[in-house]
């Protein structure tokens, strides 16, 4: 894959950032006098995230992780007080010297990661006791806007170079699975918290949707293709977008985002 493209992800900053400070919101964690809390944030991106965390947790020692150096570079100059390194979250886990964090936190990032079953346990298990696990993935592939793109994708002319296009993200599991996950007895969670949410973007036209996913969900079916035929493939998808979400009485398309949130918190 490509690498991300700061800038644009961070055009609808503000929509991207309310579900990490929603999700923060619900991370039952104190600052201590005795000892610095160690958080490490998973898929950081441009450091949008990692502000909050910094944020509210003034004298944590924060680690962003990022496979994106455009990303990294972001947060880099966004953030300069925390420490930003490039790490894999599939494979990713503690250095030698490291202390267990007492937040692991992965805003909109687990969701191009496969594998949750083993995934989740694990990262749930590299948290000091009474650490927190918390985690907000979007839950739109059933939504317009992923059902066209893998539409569109099935065409023949863009098809011969997309493949399978249900293999293009991966496809997260039931909300009740993840708490199954971190429930089990063996995981000694003193609490599992799971919800869900759809928010109401009301976006100014349907050129908006697609510029809105053009940074995220678009991007692996548009960057393998030749340039005529990626603005063939988005035209065609725009034009199927603004069939599927009408105009409002302000002249804006609403764009549902349901967004699944864990917080779990293993015992002291």
């Amino acid at each position: 894959m490509q690498d991300w493209n700061p800038a644009l992800y961070l055009r609808f900053a503000n929509e991207r950032t309310r579900p990490a400070a929603e999700l923060l919101a619900r991370v039952n964690l104190v600052e201590q006098a005795a000892r610095s809390l160690h958080i490490v944030d998973l898929g950081c991106g441009p450091g949008n995230s990692t502000e909050l965390l910094a944020a509210r947790f003034a004298n944590a020692s924060v680690l962003g992780i990022d496979n994106s150096q455009a990303m990294l570079e972001t947060a880099r100059k966004q953030l300069p007080t925390a420490r930003f390194e490039a790490g894999d979250i599939a494979t990713w886990t503690l250095a030698g010297n490291e202390a267990a964090p007492d937040l692991i936190y992965a805003n909109a990032s687990l969701q191009w990661v496969g594998e949750h079953e083993t995934l989740i346990p694990r990262l749930f298990s590299l948290l000091t006791p009474g650490g927190v696990l918390a985690i907000q993935m979007p839950d739109n592939r059933q939504q317009p806007s992923h059902r066209l793109m893998r539409e569109v994708a099935q065409l023949p002319q863009f098809a011969r170079y997309i493949g399978d296009a249900d293999k293009v993200r991966t496809e997260i599991l039931p909300l009740g699975a993840y708490y199954d996950l971190l429930a089990a007895p063996e995981n000694e969670a003193a609490s599992v918290d799971v919800w869900h949410t759809i928010y109401q973007h009301p976006m100014d036209s349907a050129a908006a949707i697609v510029q809105w996913l053009s940074s995220t969900g678009l991007k692996p079916f548009v960057e393998g293709l030749p340039a005529a035929l990626q603005a063939e493939f988005l035209a065609e998808y725009e034009r199927r977008i603004e069939a599927a979400y009408p105009l409002r009485a302000d002249g804006k398309r609403l764009l549902a985002f349901p967004r699944l949130f864990i917080v779990a918190q293993r015992k002291s």
